[in-house]
């Protein structure tokens, strides 16, 4: 339930609703058109109503529709496997599980052909195995599941902060130490939904380590740590510090950057877990990817 609290001259239902909820407009109108918005106890007539201060709105939003995944033989670059779990390095580009306008050809397609079907299904059937997950162009390591035993296992090491998640990056600028800790909440940006950022206000304490490898004339290159697991918070944190990620398109600052490097420059390195079956721990390591390498070449000279 929302309630509007304040409005300018003449807000139309579609316009706020779009802003509320970081929805494009026309995703709005389809809601509207479906009768999945009720004002003040009424179902909304027309996308152009004028709102008032004190209106109540209710959005309904349609489940959405559960078609089966295609298993599809795509690359997959494996580094550990058992009956329990899967250890991959993600390439940069790939989609985790599909997702509106990723329908295919993401990492969960590979998947359930690498692993004919055999993937846990705690997270449902569109994120079948997924424990945890990397954006798009982030590269990198991460484990999935093949059992909801080991699901569950790894899952709860998580949430105890036992999971070792250790990522190199390229940022803008210097940091102010070559070592310490970013302790920030972070939560949804009330003016871009799509957005997070550093905020007290509905939002959830975030910690990441932050190591400095080497500095340049422009950029640094620095090892961060995760001690927690937020939406993008290596990219918040290190955009709230004045030095965002390479790359980012995002929360970055400079766009001849992110033309040449087409997505922010984080490699999930390390990962490191205590085996659901065997209670044994594992560690494992992914090496700089060449769009990384490449990039940190035309740094030094």
């Amino acid at each position: 339930m929302l309630q509007v609290t304040s409005v300018g001259d003449r807000v139309r239902l579609d316009k706020w609703l779009a802003a509320q909820l970081g929805f494009t407009r026309s995703a709005v109108v389809s809601l509207i058109a479906g009768n999945n918005i009720v004002i003040n106890g009424c179902v909304a007539a027309s996308k152009s109503a004028i709102l008032k201060v004190g209106d109540e709105i209710e959005v309904n939003i349609p489940l959405p529709k559960c078609l089966p995944l295609e298993a599809q033989n795509l690359p997959l670059d494996v580094v550990f496997e058992d009956s329990d779990v899967i250890v991959v390095n993600k390439a940069r580009g790939m989609v985790v599980h599909p997702a509106a306008g990723n329908e295919e050809r993401t990492l969960v397609n590979a998947l359930l052909y690498h692993c004919d079907g055999n993937l846990s299904g705690i997270n449902g059937v569109a994120r079948p195995g997924i424990v945890h997950r990397l954006d798009k162009d982030t590269s990198g390591l991460l484990v999935v599941a093949k059992n909801d035993n080991a699901h569950s296992r790894l899952a709860a090491q998580i949430k105890e902060h036992g999971f070792l998640r250790r990522y190199h990056a390229v940022i803008h600028g210097r940091l102010k130490a070559d070592r310490g800790v970013v302790s920030l909440p972070i939560g949804r940006s009330v003016r871009d939904r799509k957005r997070m950022c550093v905020t007290f206000k509905n939002s959830k304490m975030a910690i990441t380590e932050f190591l400095v490898l080497a500095e340049y004339e422009r950029f640094s290159y620095v090892q961060l740590t995760l001690r927690t697991g937020r939406t993008h918070q290596i990219r918040v944190h290190m955009s709230h510090l004045g030095c965002p990620l390479a790359g980012d398109p995002v929360y970055g600052s400079s766009k001849d950057v992110v033309a040449r490097l087409q997505g922010q420059c984080l490699h999930a390195m390390c990962l490191g877990f205590v085996h659901p079956s065997t209670n044994e721990y594992m560690e494992f390591t992914a090496p700089l990817p060449n769009y990384f390498t490449g990039f940190l070449a035309t740094l030094r000279y």
